[in-house]
């Protein structure tokens, strides 16, 4: 068979295959990496946009599955499974509890998200969203999974100034005792979540979240922050109180970030780990020896498709995501929740073919080639 595709540019492309990056013996243990994972939807069902999400459980599970093999850990029903854009609560519920009892099997980390999304659509008073929030809370405790409080685009709609912020977070936190994950989600992710946390100057900002952790820093493992600013996150980690990590949601910038300076490191919790899962358990397992160089060398070539992945509009680097685990061979096809698999052009996701293959993460070229050959027929691209 063949591994030439010609691109949407009229250029012929050879993928090379993927690289081989073995599976650890262990999960690493100089950091703690999460990788947040996508939904698989079913392909014969109506999974269109407005009608509730129908998942194909056993692919999702195994792509959980796949995850843990590399020795990441499962960041559940977050942003990436497409939270308010298809995958609806009832969906959400079901996907915690499965992921949290398949994790057990297997003793891998998982952490979920826990939101407002059974609310409809709209305003919201402060009580409903408290409300909404303790029964995610609660749901997710009861899975057995650490909950990871999602920044909640109601609350950021019907919250007047920061003490708002700080009076629903702090309620949540003493309604538990794991401790959470905080959740920083910026505006180019989402844009109903501009001025979370009370302002749009984000030192502002900051200074609101500093005082949340804090306060309840016994309450709090960690904050995940996506603001795709490599120099306020590391002001933010200097700052946080011992003990707190910062995992680092920035698909821009994390080897950096997570390699550390002398003052300390990020943690991680990423879209992009799923879609690069060999290469960031094999610059994980080099940070555990000490072998930067090598840290260095997985880690770069990921770096241009990561950059490229979360292109604006960003919210749509689930697609990407979605058309990767098609090309890698997790799913055998490329349909999305809620219709989604438009949300990026054939241009966009050959461009993302390529920098996958570069980067070693198509494991067989043959059948990707087959893939992306029979993707861009439909979309107009003769082979």
């Amino acid at each position: 068979m063949s591994t030439e595709v010609r691109l949407p540019d009229g250029t012929r492309y050879r993928l090379r295959g993927g690289t081989g990056f073995p599976h650890p013996a262990a999960p690493a243990t100089s950091r703690i990496a999460y990788a947040a994972a996508h939904v698989v939807a079913d392909p014969t069902a109506e999974n269109v946009p407005g009608v509730p999400a129908a998942v194909d459980w056993d692919r999702t599970l195994a792509f959980r599955h796949h995850l843990w093999s590399y020795g990441l850990g499962v960041a559940e029903a977050m942003d990436t499974a497409q939270r308010g854009m298809g995958l609806d609560y009832p969906a959400v519920r079901e996907l915690v509890a499965r992921s949290a009892a398949e994790a057990r099997t297997v003793g891998g980390r998982i952490v979920a998200g826990v939101a407002t999304d059974q609310l409809p659509v709209g305003p919201a008073s402060l009580a409903d969203i408290s409300r909404a929030y303790h029964e995610q809370l609660a749901d997710t405790l009861t899975a057995g999974a650490r909950p990871v409080l999602m920044c909640s685009r109601h609350l950021a709609a019907a919250a007047t100034g920061p003490d708002d912020y700080l009076r629903v977070y702090a309620d949540l936190l003493a309604a538990t005792d794991e401790p959470v994950v905080l959740h920083w989600l910026g505006d180019m992710f989402d844009p109903a979540l501009t001025g979370y946390w009370g302002s749009t100057d984000l030192d502002q900002a900051t200074e609101t979240v500093l005082t949340l952790v804090k306060e309840h820093a016994d309450a709090i493992d960690g904050i995940k922050v996506s603001l795709l600013d490599a120099d306020r996150e590391v002001a933010l980690r200097r700052a946080l109180p011992a003990g707190v990590r910062l995992y680092t949601g920035d698909d821009f910038n994390y080897p950096e970030l997570i390699r550390g300076d002398e003052v300390g490191h990020s943690d991680a919790l990423l879209g992009v780990f799923a879609a690069i899962a060999p290469a960031a358990s094999a610059a994980l397992s080099a940070l555990d020896r000490g072998d930067l160089a090598t840290y260095d060398e997985v880690f770069a070539p990921t770096l241009p498709l990561a950059r490229h992945l979360f292109a604006a509009p960003t919210w749509f680097y689930k697609t990407g995501i979605v058309f990767l685990a098609w090309l890698a061979g997790h799913q055998d096809h490329f349909v999305m929740v809620g219709g989604q698999q438009s949300g990026r052009s054939p241009a966009h996701l050959s461009r993302l073919l390529v920098l996958a293959d570069e980067a070693g993460l198509l494991p067989d070229a043959e059948r990707a080639a087959a893939r992306a050959r029979a993707y861009l027929t439909v979309a107009g691209v003769p082979q």
